[in-house]
């Protein structure tokens, strides 16, 4: 079982960037964590990663500035092709898709770095959009994402062939995204995995997004396991859950999580199906409110919302318990991912976060719970 934290809660895109980041944050959170070695779920940005593919002294001086700090890598995070801290992001996380040349050759770039900074005996991923935004695909957007796919996986056995190097895709279901959930995603790979290898394409569970579904952990792991599927990670991730959103103190609380950075998918649990609303401002003003909503908000595992609102934990948990119970626990990896830290409410210039102390908290809960999962002290 392999834990890390995802660093696309740092702004760095460049070398320089990345390395000091680990050099004044993962470091030091792996020691406030008190683990020995600590993965790191690396986001390169597109630029970085073509020039790491293509330099020869570039990723030994990442190598180097990982050793030095006791940190791992195993996964990547290829989802934000770049800018993810840019002022405003919203649907351009979701740029370039996968009908685009660029994503495939950035996800290509990414599979070469990976094999040459992975363990000996490591296996590797790579977790990636769900094909695109739903709006606008068609059928031909389907063949030409499933064809950069099929190349993908060429990619990858070839890098198999030449390293002995298993690196495997995530694929990541989001809501509002062609793939919107678990089920779709599954749906879509049976439907075509007469082309897509599913020896090295399988699912980044994002707990988080699981939640905003409203879906039943265990069906759909099982879901998952029942169609062949590789879960190839989970991302350790809670949404925001309101009870009463129509409540006057709900609706003030959960406002407060109104940004303009990132895109906020909102789900209401009607008794016909969830109702979709693509942002929280929005929600706030079309949304009925008559039944509970989830939030596609990140919210650090260890840290509990004021009330009335409260964060998708027992999601996080159950989801754990459903994959341990269908595959090997030595093959699971989870990967904390709360990149909103930044955006929190109450954090401003004036009132910054410690995410030195932050994410070594998230890190401590999810070893305690991963460990009780293998039958060992916390």
């Amino acid at each position: 079982m392999h834990l890390s934290y995802c660093t696309n809660v740092h702004p760095a895109e460049d070398l320089d960037g990345v390395i000091a980041q680990l050099h004044a944050a993962a470091g030091p959170i792996r020691r406030a964590a008190g683990l020995d070695l600590l993965g790191v779920g690396l986001w390169l940005s597109a630029p970085l990663a073509a020039r790491l593919a293509n330099e020869t002294a570039a990723p030994a001086r990442l190598r180097a500035a990982l050793e030095k700090e006791g940190l791992e890598v195993r996964t990547l995070n290829a989802f934000p092709y770049e800018a993810f801290h840019a002022e405003v992001v919203k649907l351009g996380v979701y740029r370039p898709d996968w009908t685009d040349p660029a994503r495939l050759e950035y996800t290509v770039d990414a599979a070469r770095v990976l094999a040459e900074l992975l363990p000996p005996d490591g296996e590797g991923s790579i977790s990636t959009l769900p094909l695109g935004w739903r709006e606008g695909w068609d059928a031909a957007a389907d063949r030409a994402a499933t064809d950069a796919l099929v190349a993908l996986c060429a990619e990858l056995r070839a890098i198999r062939a030449e390293t002995g190097r298993v690196i495997r895709l995530a694929i990541e279901p989001e809501p509002g995204c062609v793939l919107d959930d678990v089920a779709d995603t599954v749906a879509w790979l049976d439907a075509h995995r007469d082309r897509v290898d599913l020896e090295h394409v399988g699912i980044c569970l994002d707990t988080c997004h699981l939640a905003v579904s409203f879906a039943d952990p265990r069906i759909e792991v099982e879901r998952i396991a029942a169609a062949g599927i590789r879960i190839v990670k989970v991302q350790a991730s809670a949404a925001l859950h309101v009870e009463h959103p129509g409540a006057p103190d709900a609706r003030r609380a959960i406002a407060e999580y109104r940004e303009d950075r990132y895109l906020h998918q909102v789900r209401e649990q009607a008794a016909s199906g969830p109702i979709r609303i693509d942002d929280l401002p929005e929600a706030l003003e079309v949304l009925p409110a008559s039944a509970p909503w989830r939030v596609h908000f990140h919210v650090p595992l260890h840290l509990e919302p004021e009330p009335p609102l409260r964060a998708t934990t027992e999601v996080l948990e159950a989801a754990l318990d459903a994959v341990v119970a269908v595959q090997p626990v030595d093959q699971l990896h989870v990967d904390v991912e709360t990149y909103t830290w930044s955006v929190l409410p109450g954090v401003d210039a004036d009132h910054p976060v410690d995410l030195v102390d932050g994410v070594a908290g998230e890190l401590r809960w999810a070893a305690t719970r991963l460990a009780e999962r293998q039958g060992q002290p916390a």
